[in-house]
């Protein structure tokens, strides 16, 4: 009979756990060029609590699962714009964005003016 509740809890308790766990996806639109750019934004990207994140080179998406509880999809722009890739609506900074190797630096035509606006209001 012991065994029997024994049992009992441990299966419950492992269904309470895995119920906490809502795991979502999240798809992001991320600038960059090649290889060295996929893994700055993916490595920014974990080490911003996104799961199992994957640019592709070719339509600049970001994809990643996350916990709601640990992480947003912003917090994840957030950290991949601080490594000098525009993410969705975070810009790079200029100083990081010019730091990076010269075949990581993509078209930044179509953000300037987002940014000129951003830089007004912030100042």
């Amino acid at each position: 009979m012991k065994s029997l509740i024994m049992l009992l809890l441990v299966v419950l308790a492992g269904v309470t756990a895995s119920g906490q766990t809502t795991k979502k996806t999240q798809t992001l639109k991320v600038s960059g060029n090649c290889n060295m750019c996929e893994e700055r934004i993916e490595k920014a990207a974990l080490a911003q609590g996104a799961l199992d994140p994957s640019w592709d080179v070719k339509t600049k998406l970001l994809t990643f699962s996350y916990e709601p509880a640990k992480t947003s999809p912003d917090a994840v722009a957030k950290k991949v714009a601080s490594v000098g890739h525009d993410a969705g609506k975070f810009k790079a900074e200029d100083k990081v964005y010019n730091a990076l190797p010269s075949c990581c630096k993509y078209d930044r035509s179509g953000s300037a003016k987002a940014e000129t606006e951003s830089h007004t209001h912030t100042h």
